[in-house]
């Protein structure tokens, strides 16, 4: 039984390594911060002095940001760059947290100036490694 659990515990450790070796790494980050600009663009006057619904090519845009950052290190990417232009343009932080509920859409970051971007390319780390430290 013990010689069963550490081999299981080997071929798990392996695989581990494995995985990680093909974890994408912020380098591979396919969307570039003038794409993220580009989907965004409609959605600055609302953001800043807006109401009610977005408008519709403001949700164009954000539904493909959405569909284009596709790995985590592309959602990095537009995580940090979309922190980076809210600095600058001072959105209404309610519009801006209500923007893809309003646009029928999900992130996987909450809209907040506080939000650490640099979660997205570890998220895998993390859960294969809490999975490792289970057996």
């Amino acid at each position: 039984m013990r010689r069963s659990r550490a081999v299981m515990a080997q071929n798990i450790a392996t695989l581990v390594v494995f995985l990680l070796i093909l974890v994408p790494h912020s380098s591979d980050a396919a969307i570039s911060c003038s794409d993220v600009i580009k989907d965004l663009r409609p959605c600055v006057n609302y953001l800043v002095k807006g109401s009610g619904k977005p408008p519709a090519a403001c949700c164009a845009g954000a539904s493909a940001l959405q569909s284009a950052a596709s790995t985590p290190a592309d959602k990095q990417a537009a995580c940090t760059c979309i922190k980076s232009a809210a600095q600058k343009i001072n959105p209404n932080p309610q519009l801006a947290q209500a923007l893809p509920a309003n646009c029928g859409i999900s992130l996987p970051f909450t809209v907040s100036p506080t939000v650490d971007c640099s979660k997205f390319v570890h998220t895998h780390i993390y859960i294969l490694f809490s999975f490792a430290t289970l057996i």
